[in-house]
C-alpha cells in the first residue's frame, strides 16, 4: 500500500487541529484540500479515519496511527532541513526571524534595516509575536526572546540583562509628586496581577484598576492617562507620552536572548544576522538598564 506524503501531513494535521480550517491553515492550503486528501487516504487503508462530528472530526484509533507515523516522518525531514540549511553559506534566499512585537517596534528596527541594506538578496521575513515559535519545527530560523534562559535545546547568546520600572503620563507624575498620599492607579498584566510589592513599600495607596492580557493594550492605556504601568525600561524610555515615576524602583527583568536550534546556527544567513544583532544591542544596553 503507497501512501502520499501530503496525505500523511494532513491527517497529522487533522488530528492536530480537529477541524478542516485548522488543518488547512496549518499546511497552508484550504479547506476543500484538506477534505479531498482525507477522502483519498481514508480510501486508500478502506476504512474511516475520522467521526465527523458538529464541533470538528474526531480522529479514530487508525488515524492516531497514522499520525504517530506521520510525526516520525515530519521529525526527519525538519531535521534534513534544518541539516541542510546549517550547510547553507550563501545570503541569498529567506530568513525568518520571530520576536516580541514591542521590542520590533520600539527596539529592533534600526538593526532589522541595516541586515536588510547589507543582505539585499536576503528576503528577511519577520514573526512578531509573544508565542515561543517551535523552531524545531522550522516555524523560525532564529528568535529573539525575553526569557531567563534559551531553552535545552537550543543554542543562544545572552544579548543584555534588563530592568523594569514604573512609568505614567506627565499628568500622573505631576500628581504623584503633588499629593503622593492620593490613590495610585495601576495597569497590571494578568499573569502579574497584583500591584508590586516594591511599590507598594513605598506607595501603600496603590490599588489596580485595570487587568490586561495583551502587552500593546496595556502600554496603550497608560499612554491614555489610565494609570502607571509596570515596563521594561527599553519600552517605557521609547514609548510617546510616559515618563518614568518613583512609585516603583527599577527591578531585575528578564535577559533577552537570541536563540537557535544547533543544526542551523552554522547558517550563513543567520551568521549575518547575529553579527548585526550582537554589537547593536551591546551599544545600547545602557536603553535596558536601570
Amino acid at each position: 500500500m503507497n501512501f502520499n506524503w501530503d496525505d500523511l501531513r494532513t491527517v497529522l494535521a487533522l488530528v492536530r487541529g480537529k477541524t478542516l480550517a485548522a488543518a488547512a491553515l496549518e499546511l497552508g492550503v484550504n479547506y476543500t484540500t484538506v477534505s479531498r486528501r482525507i477522502a483519498r487516504i481514508e480510501t486508500a487503508v478502506g476504512q474511516p479515519l475520522f467521526l465527523r462530528l458538529a464541533d470538528g472530526y474526531q480522529p479514530t484509533e487508525v488515524a492516531h496511527s497514522v499520525a504517530k507515523h506521520a510525526v516520525d516522518m515530519e521529525n526527519a525531514e525538519h531535521a534534513l532541513s534544518r541539516e541542510m540549511q546549517g550547510r547553507d553559506k550563501t545570503l541569498n534566499g529567506t530568513l525568518t526571524v520571530t520576536a516580541p512585537q514591542l521590542l520590533i517596534a520600539h527596539f529592533l528596527a534600526p538593526a532589522i534595516d541595516q541586515f536588510c541594506r547589507e543582505n539585499p538578496h536576503v528576503t528577511l521575513r519577520v514573526r512578531a509575536t509573544n508565542e515561543l515559535l517551535d523552531l524545531n519545527r522550522r516555524q523560525a530560523d532564529l528568535a529573539i526572546r525575553i526569557s531567563q534562559s534559551p531553552g535545552d535545546l537550543l543554542k543562544g547568546i545572552r544579548l543584555t540583562a534588563q530592568s523594569a520600572a514604573s512609568f505614567a503620563t506627565p499628568e500622573w507624575a505631576q500628581r504623584i509628586t503633588d499629593t503622593p498620599q492620593a490613590q495610585i492607579d495601576w495597569i497590571v498584566y494578568e499573569q502579574y496581577s497584583s500591584v508590586p510589592q516594591a511599590a507598594l513599600a513605598g506607595y501603600p495607596n496603590s490599588k489596580v484598576r485595570l487587568v490586561f492580557d495583551d502587552m500593546v493594550a496595556m502600554l496603550g492605556a497608560a499612554q491614555a492617562g489610565l494609570g502607571v504601568v509596570r515596563l521594561p525600561m527599553f519600552l517605557g524610555r521609547s514609548a510617546a507620552g510616559l515618563v518614568q515615576v518613583p512609585v516603583l524602583p527599577p527591578q531585575p527583568y528578564a535577559d533577552i536572548w537570541v536563540v537557535g536550534h544547533a543544526d542551523v546556527w552554522p547558517s550563513a544567513k543567520l551568521v549575518a544576522f547575529r553579527d548585526i544583532i550582537l554589537p547593536f544591542f551591546k551599544r545600547n544596553r545602557d536603553v535596558f538598564r536601570g
